[in-house]
């Protein structure tokens, strides 16, 4: 089995609807602020998730316990608003409408803590 470039998926797989571009500049991004924390990606990445005030709760999977207990290491810490700000500023993206028009109305899209 031959694998793309994009996302290791398998060659004849559907493409990712997430440029390559992208996701190396997040993934790039989480890598830091873990060496940082002394976390793992997906451990900041659940936390960052965690951190948006318009998140309620974040469903995580896992295949087996030890996984499990990898991403409960998300909890307990918080990531500090300047790492909050580089992740955010690596996953930006332009948003379509009509989001890109209601960034404006800050009572109905508050910012990041």
């Amino acid at each position: 089995m031959t694998l793309s470039t994009s996302c290791g998926q398998p060659s004849g797989a559907a493409e990712s609807p997430v440029p390559d571009e992208l996701l190396h500049r997040v993934v790039d991004a989480l890598k830091k602020v873990g060496a940082e924390v002394g976390k793992t990606v997906p451990q900041v990445a659940l936390n960052w998730l965690l951190q948006r005030p318009t998140v309620s709760s974040v469903v995580i999977g896992a295949r087996d316990e030890a996984q499990l207990r990898r991403n409960l290491g998300a909890v307990g810490w918080n990531l500090t608003p300047a790492q909050v700000a580089e992740l955010d500023t690596a996953s930006a993206t332009t948003r379509a409408y009509p989001y890109w028009h209601q960034q404006g109305f800050l009572e109905r899209n508050p910012n990041p803590v």
